[in-house]
């Protein structure tokens, strides 16, 4: 299995109504390599046009879809969560090709993404309702659930086939149709997703999918056409504001998952060797390029320089390179903008009297390479405390008490994930209740999984992704009141 052959076993076209088409005027964009800046292939580059042709596919299937028997639907995501399963060296590497990731973590990702079609394989058949006697005894109320309807599915680079799985799964599951728009640094992979998943027998017109580089133009007449009833979007919460007055005019259901600004609570009681092996999985998962990663490390000064010792020998001994190099553990940054804003945060930093204790720089030769880097003295007026860094830079603050703490963590605008790290059980409910934010890591460095509700508070986002409840953002609540 070469680069180039799984590069080339790919589909570059638009995938509308079951058939791979061009785009209009045969339109195509170049995908590169973000290790070595070389292009990898051309892919289709999709038209306003297309993306109604895409909506028009998908409100054709509809109809059809939504009377498929539910184990039918659960049968097709098992499929797929096999066949994702099977090909996981392959679209490991395909992936690692396009976005930079480590091999490793790649394969990784499939199989968190694979692991989505097996959840909601399994929420296709439980799907529910309700029987209930009317209060005076007069009739009675029946509630059902039903598709939302055509749904318009938007993902992010960062993790090009978790995001989509997350997003496709309960589409299948509930059994909406849909058009979704991968993010133009990352294409492949969802093109690749798409293949598997009609080989695992979706039909036609279900899923469309359709890469552009003018996502705006693409999506905004979907969105404002009245006939999708959905959308869900993963990325910023600058692009995302955007979306949601857009979805207003047609009153459309949304699903945000939004930036994140998490902190990293570190107390004196802390198992540091725990908290430690926390922080290299909050921080450098995706190489810091997550919108669950550790922005802002807060340890109380009892252990405060013996954790930045540690962390600073774990950051110091990763191993730095392309992705598809063994051992490698800091792959690139996606593109050029990523390594300059992560630059301007550390040099921000310093210039207001942060000590850089490793790394702090871009690597000569090329590629989009920054150094992973441990910050101490941070001061809280940074750039970095209220920006996401989306890169391997761990910027340490100290606090003092416990008050002081939480209300750093929760000074800002964002609140999807916290981590803490603390033996004692009191703090850890107090904290944990106290802090702002829709998930919480305690003691542990990772939160995602697909058996539990994702999603944040505050401007990081509305509503879950997956867990019981992701399929009801898919679904409408009906309820039919009957006379005796």
């Amino acid at each position: 299995m070469s680069e180039t052959s799984v590069v080339e076993g790919v589909h570059k076209e638009l995938f509308v109504g079951g058939k791979w088409v061009p785009a209009t005027g045969g339109r195509t964009f170049a995908v590169e390599d973000p290790a070595t800046g070389e292009v990898l292939c051309e892919v289709a580059d999709a038209t306003p046009q297309d993306g109604l042709a895409a909506l028009d596919a998908a409100v054709a299937a509809q109809a059809d879809w939504a009377r498929t028997a539910p184990r039918e639907r659960s049968e097709i995501l098992r499929r797929a969560y096999e066949l994702l399963l099977a090909r996981t060296d392959e679209l490991g590497l395909l992936m690692t090709l396009e976005m930079g990731k480590p091999l490793a973590e790649a394969k990784g990702e499939i199989a968190y993404a694979a692991e989505f079609f097996r959840w909601f394989s399994e929420e296709a058949v439980r799907i529910d309702g309700g029987y209930q006697v009317a209060p005076n005894g007069a009739g009675r109320f029946l509630v059902t659930k039903q598709p939302v309807g055509p749904t318009l599915l938007i993902t992010p680079w960062n993790f090009p086939m978790a995001m989509g799985g997350r997003k496709i799964g309960p589409a299948i599951a509930a059994g909406c149709t849909m058009v979704i728009k991968p993010a133009e640094q990352t294409p492949l992979s969802m093109l690749a997703l798409a293949a598997i998943l009609t080989e695992a027998g979706l039909p036609a017109g279900v899923l469309n999918v359709v890469t552009t580089t003018d996502p705006g133009g693409v999506m905004e007449p979907l969105i404002r056409d009245g006939r999708a009833r959905k959308l869900s979007f993963t990325g910023s919460t600058a692009v995302g504001r955007k979306l949601l007055e857009q979805c207003a005019d047609k009153v459309l259901r949304t699903s945000m998952e939004l930036g994140g600004n998490a902190p990293f609570l570190v107390f004196d009681d802390a198992d540091l060797d725990a908290a430690v092996d926390g922080a290299m999985q909050a921080k450098m998962r995706n190489i810091g390029e997550a919108c669950t990663a550790a922005n802002r490390f807060y340890v109380q000064r009892g252990v405060a320089d013996e954790f930045a010792r540690r962390l600073t020998e774990r950051m110091s001994a990763l191993p730095m390179g392309r992705g598809t190099e063994p051992g490698v553990v800091v792959g690139p940054l996606i593109d050029s903008d990523a390594v300059r804003k992560v630059s301007e945060l550390v040099q921000d930093a310093t210039d207001r009297g942060a000590r850089v204790l490793t790394g702090g720089a871009t690597v000569d030769g090329p590629g989009n390479f920054y150094q992973a880097t441990v910050l101490t003295g941070v001061p809280r007026d940074a750039r970095m405390a209220t920006e996401e860094i989306f890169g391997p830079v761990a910027p340490i603050t100290v606090f003092d008490t416990e008050d002081e703490a939480v209300a750093a963590a929760n000074d800002t605008e964002y609140g999807l994930v916290s981590y803490v790290f603390t033996n004692d059980l009191k703090r850890a409910l107090r904290v944990s209740e106290n802090l702002e934010a829709g998930m919480i890591g305690l003691n542990q460095g990772i939160v995602s999984n697909p058996a539990a509700p994702f999603g944040g508070v505050k401007q990081s986002g509305l509503g879950r992704e997956g867990g019981a409840v992701g399929i009801d953002e898919f679904l409408e609540i009906k309820y039919v009141a009957v006379a005796l």
